[in-house]
């Protein structure tokens, strides 16, 4: 197991049941990802959503 598997391993059953199931979720999506050669496609969504916040930082202000 490598040090990273690990270290989720140990947060896991330190964090609120709720945290768990998140991060379990998010992993599970970059793994996917990365199964399809994809995750090019995380740093997008990324840059999406800046440009959407300030976007919506602009109308409200």
């Amino acid at each position: 197991m490598t040090a990273i598997a690990k270290k989720l391993n140990a947060r896991m059953n330190r964090w609120a049941p709720e945290t768990a199931k998140k991060v379990e979720r998010l992993v599970a999506e970059i793994i996917e990802l990365a199964d399809h050669d994809a995750l090019d496609l995380v740093r997008s969504r990324q840059v999406e959503q800046e440009v959407l916040d300030i976007i919506d930082g602009r109308q409200a202000g």
